[in-house]
């Protein structure tokens, strides 16, 4: 993943990023470790439905990590990829709901005159 658009992470970079804002990075930890804890949902399922929301987002970074923590909490590869998946349709999904909005569009500019 190294390369212009997204240099690999090392722990030099994580060092400066709590160096520059020590509390917000003790905070951000800690809300990180709770929401990630079992609760109502397992761990497994967070970090499952993290690697999906981390295809929606395209972060990289979330990809690689939240891949890795589902890993070590239990999730398989076809559980993965499942996630995987629901995160395209949903993507794909949003892009076909919102043609609702253009084709509405269409109906009121052809309403108004407009070619």
């Amino acid at each position: 993943m190294a390369d212009a658009i997204y240099p690999s992470s090392s722990s030099k970079i994580r060092q400066e990023r709590r160096a520059l804002a020590p509390e917000i990075h003790v905070a951000w930890d800690a809300f990180s470790e709770r929401v990630f804890a079992d609760g109502a949902l397992p761990a497994k399922t967070k970090q499952v439905i993290a690697v999906a929301v981390a295809h929606v987002t395209q972060c990289p970074y979330c990809i690689k990590g939240h891949t890795r923590a589902a890993l070590r909490n239990g999730a398989t590869r076809n559980e993965i990829m499942e996630a995987i998946w629901v995160a395209a349709e949903m993507r794909a999904g949003g892009a076909f709901a919102h043609s609702t909005v253009a084709l509405s569009e269409i109906d009121e500019a052809q309403s108004q005159g407009v070619p």
